[in-house]
């Protein structure tokens, strides 16, 4: 009976054989188990790390997308900007053409302006073949070409002392006197057959003691009178190039068309027959 009591011991600190077999077994399954899920686990990982790779992949590949977009963009910006500087470069060269055409169109305008008024000014003076009419022509000149508001035209008496008025705008009777060619301003343009126009002064303040204006009248080489301008219109400020050229044409066909004139009343109005003509060609 001891002998079964210490077999019933040892089964019973013992486990069978079976029971330790499948207690190894399930050992065995439990730590496969754990490897598998430490293994699902890694899995997961790389998964999610692959999805972070693809995403990153995707933003970079959108990053060079927008990067080559930029750079196209800025070789278009950086095109247009040389076409722009070449079509600037362009327009200030036209700029500068059209400056110098306007320049020169507006001289061109200037000059024929004053050919226009040289020609109406000599026509006006000839046109007319009495006395009276060639002083109203040359009034006319005056007043509205050379915009002159007062002034008088002189001729000089047989000796060549005095200049006596024969017309006058604007001018008070009690100034309206012969005027010495000695010791006056007047008489010194006279002697020298030059004429003297004050550039410096105002010629719209003109007086009658100093004339901004004085055109001596003469016929080839002789000076048989004188402009005299004392003042100008309020508007006219100062002498013109134009003026110049109309005081020149004044001094060498105003006296001519004054004494053809009174010849040709003189003659009464009949012209010369034609043997005043015949001997021309010599």
């Amino acid at each position: 009976m001891s002998h079964d009591r210490d077999d019933r011991g040892r089964q019973g600190s013992e486990p069978p054989p079976d029971l330790k077999k499948e207690r190894d077994q399930f050992l065995q399954t439990f730590a496969k188990g754990t490897k598998l899920e430490e293994f699902m686990q890694e899995h997961e990982q790389l998964q999610q790390r692959s999805r972070e790779l693809e995403n990153e992949n995707a933003r970079l590949r959108a990053t060079l997308e927008e990067n080559d977009a930029m750079r196209d963009l800025v070789h278009k910006i950086e095109k247009l900007e040389q076409e722009k500087r070449e079509l600037l470069s362009r327009f200030r060269e036209a700029e500068a053409l059209s400056t110098r055409f306007s320049a020169r169109f507006e001289q061109v305008e200037n000059e024929f302006s004053n050919l226009a008024n040289l020609f109406v000014a000599s026509n006006q003076i000839h046109s007319s073949l009495s006395p009276r009419g060639v002083t109203r022509r040359i009034k006319e000149v005056l007043a509205q070409l050379v915009g002159a508001e007062r002034y008088g035209v002189y001729l000089a008496n047989t000796e060549g002392t005095e200049l006596v008025p024969i017309a006058s705008e604007g001018v008070p009777a009690e100034k309206l006197v012969p005027m010495l060619t000695e010791g006056t301003r007047v008489g010194e343009a006279f002697r020298s057959g030059s004429a003297i126009v004050d550039e410096e002064c105002d010629p719209s303040q003109g007086t009658f003691e100093a004339p901004p204006a004085i055109v001596p009248l003469s016929i080839d080489d002789k000076v048989v009178g004188a402009i005299v301008i004392f003042a100008t219109l309020s508007q006219k400020k100062r002498f013109d190039t134009i003026d110049f050229e109309l005081f020149k044409l004044l001094g060498q066909h105003a006296a001519a068309a004054l004494v053809s004139a009174s010849l040709f009343a003189q003659a009464e109005r009949k012209l010369p027959g034609l043997e005043a003509f015949l001997d021309l060609s010599v």
